[in-house]
């Protein structure tokens, strides 16, 4: 399917209920899927935005994300998408997520078109509440990541994370004294797990949809 079809049917399907938990329990760390347990500190969570960005790449619909700079914060090394916390001057989490896509991919957030959002999501490590938005670019942009907070970028396209082949089961370091069960996307080696995998795992179940 042609990158315009595709963005203009996802803009459409993102206007109306979406999966939430049942496309993200799939791709949930074992913490996530005992029965009852009730995330801590949601209703005093720091929030935050982060974007899902989609552009035409090699004939064919492409992703970006990346990987954090090991620094000790919560998710230090870890693979996510660009976003961070909500700051006083953005007018919504729409524009935090084109700001903090800017300072970490170095993307002129004007390239960038939002078409809709994903289920927001609660992270305990970080005690955020995560507010995943969908943003189209027409060309694949020129990435100059800030060396600080971003180690590398990783492109990847669509018809690679659709493969179920890369989802893999392991034992994930989460943190110095804590290790998880958890599914992860195998992505060309790197691993995607966690928070960052479940917003994927929603997505991905909404392009089956527009690609069935």
């Amino acid at each position: 399917m042609q990158f315009t079809n595709f963005s203009q049917l996802l803009q459409k399907r993102l206007r109306q209920a979406l999966p939430g938990d049942k496309a993200r329990y799939v791709m949930a760390p074992e913490l996530r899927q005992i029965k009852g347990f009730v995330m801590p500190n949601r209703d005093t969570a720091r929030i935050a935005g982060v974007l899902l960005m989609l552009y035409p790449h090699n004939n064919t619909i492409y992703t970006a994300l990346m990987k954090r700079v090991d620094d000790g914060y919560p998710h230090s090394g870890q693979i996510s998408f660009p976003g961070g916390r909500k700051e006083l001057e953005d007018a919504n989490l729409q524009i935090t997520a084109l700001r903090e896509t800017e300072e970490e991919f170095g993307v002129n957030r004007d390239l960038i078109t939002i078409i809709g959002q994903l289920t927001e999501l609660y992270i305990p490590a970080s005690n955020s509440l995560v507010y995943p938005s969908i943003g189209i670019l027409q060309q694949r942009p020129h990435f100059t990541p800030n060396k600080k907070e971003v180690d590398h970028i990783i492109e990847v396209s669509l018809p690679y994370l659709l493969n179920p082949n890369i989802i893999k089961q392991g034992t994930i370091r989460a943190s110095t004294h804590i290790s998880l069960k958890a599914p992860y996307y195998d992505i060309n080696g790197q691993v995607l797990w966690g928070a960052t995998a479940m917003m994927m795992s929603e997505f991905l179940s909404l392009a089956k949809e527009i690609l069935a």
